[in-house]
Order: structure tokens, then sequence, then C-alpha cells
């Protein structure tokens, strides 16, 4: 079986609902890939739906509050203002991941963001989730201004857009993306039917 992976950024509570939820949903292990939404919204000549007509930003935001009720999660809490500049949460994961702490660190962060509505491009936010799973401050805040953690979350990106993922949260099972949160079903039939 190929190997499956979750591509998230911070900063979309749709990858938080995906999050969230992969361990109960999906049978076998999947590997959690950091990347940059912005950087892929400008390969991609994107922009995210929260940014867009009012509308159409509220009916997404409401989305995410009904799907986070039917899941079973906390209540969402919007960061304000939101969205904003996530690099340095991401970079932060991308250490974590190196740390050995990616997941834990990874799902902390989320939910200081959209269960407690804590603005992630907020330094000192970033290193609560970090301490609250066990990441020293001063050496997440250190890697997370190091260019080779620039260049490893540069890289990443770069790789999933060469793979075809072109927004969050999509998963990969071999060379089939699934894009979206309401996909998880769909991934855990995938993975279900013998190879």
């Amino acid at each position: 079986m190929s190997e499956t992976t979750f591509y998230f950024d911070l900063g979309s509570p749709f990858a938080y609902l995906t999050a969230e939820r992969l361990d109960e949903v999906l049978p076998g292990p999947v590997a959690w890939q950091p990347v940059s939404l912005g950087a892929l919204f400008k390969m991609n000549g994107r922009s995210s739906w929260a940014l867009g007509e009012a509308n159409a930003r509220q009916a997404g935001m409401a989305e995410v509050e009904r799907r986070a009720h039917a899941y079973g999660l906390q209540p969402m809490r919007w960061p304000d203002p939101w969205p904003t500049n996530y690099l340095y949460a991401m970079r932060a994961a991308t250490y974590a991941f190196q740390a050995g702490r990616g997941r834990e660190f990874t799902l902390a962060a989320f939910r200081h963001a959209f269960a407690r509505g804590e603005d992630l491009a907020v330094v000192e936010n970033v290193l609560k989730a970090a301490e609250r799973v066990g990441l020293d401050r001063r050496a997440v805040d250190d890697a997370a201004r190091d260019p080779a953690i620039k260049l490893a979350l540069r890289v990443a990106t770069d790789a999933a857009h060469e793979r075809g993922v072109f927004g969050v949260p999509t998963i990969a099972v071999g060379e089939e993306l699934f894009w979206g949160d309401d996909r998880l079903s769909d991934v855990a039939a995938v993975l279900a039917t013998p190879q």
C-alpha cells in the first residue's frame, strides 16, 4: 500500500476538522506534512474563500461550524482577525516534526486557533501551543527563524505543488489526491480496498 500523506496549513479550519478526525476515520499510519497554503495559492493563482465576498465568507464559516458540530468537536471560536499570516506557525510546525512532536504540536496549535480563538500570527500563541506539548519555547522560536527550517517548508510546499496539491486539507494515497475534510470517508474506502 502506498504511503498516505495529510497536507495541512494551520490557518485552515477545514484542515483542523480533518486533523481532529484522521486517527478515528483512517486505518493505518498517515504522514502529516506542513505546507504553506499562501505559497500554494500564489503558485496556482488562487486565493482563500475567507478573503472573498462577505456573504460567501459567512457561509463558509457557518459550514465549518456546522461540520464541527456534526463531528462532535468543540464549538468553533474564530480568531480575530482571521485569516492572518501563518508563516511563523508553519515554520514552527516544520520544526516540531523534526523534533518528533509534530502531530502533537499541530493538534495543539489547531485547538488554540479554532477551539480557543487565538490568532496563530501572534508568536506567543504559537509558543504556548509548543510548550503545551513539551517543546522548548526558545528552541521553537529559534527554529522558526532558522533559514534551514524556512527552506524545509518551502521545499515541502514545492513538492506538494508538483504532486498536484492546490489546497488544504489534501490527503494523498499514492497518486490519488483527496481535497477537503469531507473526503475522509473516500480515503478510508480506498485504504480498505485490498491491493
